[in-house]
């Protein structure tokens, strides 16, 4: 059973950076897609970022040229590297692992991490 860890969420002011890691642990994050997702209060689950198996990335629009995922597969670990951050980036952050099969997808998730941009 695949297990995510998000660490590196807090409190930064606008414009200020933050790198979030999620840890790997139970198998091998080369084997998955690889994404994170926020939740704002109010709000649904969004897509922020994801990595393919093969090494291709995608960025939602509202984060593209600030924000950037990465893996280390050495370390099973997976990153987001968060500049110019906006109060409308505050939210809890989720890192996501899928592997597809014929069946369809299997999603795991992590706990969340918090992430306020606030003056």
């Amino acid at each position: 059973q695949v297990q995510l860890v998000e660490s590196g969420g807090g409190l930064v002011q606008p414009g200020g950076s933050l790198r979030l890691s999620c840890a790997v642990s139970g198998g091998m994050s080369s084997d998955y897609t690889m994404g994170w997702y926020r939740q704002a209060p109010g709000n649904q689950r969004e897509l922020v970022a994801r990595i393919h198996t093969g090494g291709y990335r995608n960025h939602a629009d509202s984060v593209k040229g600030r924000f950037t995922i990465s893996r280390d597969n050495a370390k099973n670990t997976v990153y987001l590297e968060m500049n110019s951050l906006k109060p409308e980036d505050t939210a809890v952050y989720y890192c996501n692992a899928r592997k597809s099969t014929t069946w369809g997808d299997n999603d795991y998730w992590g706990q969340g991490t918090q992430v306020t941009v606030s003056s």
